[in-house]
């Protein structure tokens, strides 16, 4: 898996990358959890979404926020991961010139930070969080939210409970054009643990679909 170093707004960054399949492939960015609790593009959730959509030809790019392995920089509470997410998309999107699908998904954190990407970048198609921290961070940035997604959550999540993820999705789901499916994961933690194995068949499940819309449409 080719390891890749592109330029940030604040210094250079550290990533995996895998180009896709054919001509014009879908691409696909994956952000990681915070990176003060120990969180790196080597994640194994981050890491599983990662293989999931490089499995459908995607090509797909996880990265180290500032800070975190070789990337360049300070944690910035935000504001620069959002930059540094945005620089990752730029710099994906060099290599893919004629790509005209563009997913992002997001683990916690990552998930947060995936969101505020969504708003900025209107080529983002659909996007998929796993344990949005919706009690932790202010979501009324998402005014309205501009794509359709996936929002998997932990039954057991004792980091933002399912009443609040299902508060939100509940709120974007009202909004017009727009769907939000909303997988709860029997049984799960914040983190998973035990249960990777489901939130990899949601994010299958969810992928093929959408793809085989999107296909049906263009065709």
């Amino acid at each position: 898996m080719p390891e890749v170093i592109f330029n940030g707004s604040d210094g250079r960054l550290e990533g995996r990358y895998v180009h896709g399949e054919g001509a014009t492939p879908p691409l696909a960015i994956l952000l990681h959890p915070h990176p003060l609790h120990g969180g790196t593009m080597n994640n194994r959730v981050v890491y599983a979404m990662f293989q999931a959509f490089q499995r459908r030809g995607f090509s797909v790019l996880r990265f180290n926020f500032r800070g975190v392995g070789r990337s360049q920089g300070v944690f910035d509470h935000g504001q620069g991961e959002l930059r540094d997410a945005a620089s990752a998309l730029d710099w994906m999107q060099t290599y893919n010139p004629n790509s005209r699908i563009v997913w992002c998904a997001g683990f916690s954190f990552g998930a947060w930070i995936a969101m505020q990407l969504l708003m900025r970048r209107p080529e983002i198609h659909r996007f998929i969080t796993a344990a949005l921290p919706a009690s932790l961070y202010d979501f009324t940035f998402l005014a309205p939210c501009p794509s359709s997604g996936l929002v998997i959550h932990g039954e057991h999540d004792i980091v933002t409970s399912t009443e609040a993820v299902a508060k939100l999705a509940d709120r974007l789901q009202h909004q017009r054009s727009i769907d939000i499916d909303l997988e709860v994961i029997e049984g799960a933690d914040h983190v998973f643990n035990k249960k990777l194995d489901l939130l990899t068949r949601a994010v299958e499940r969810y992928i093929d679909r959408e793809m085989a819309a999107t296909e049906a449409t263009t065709a």
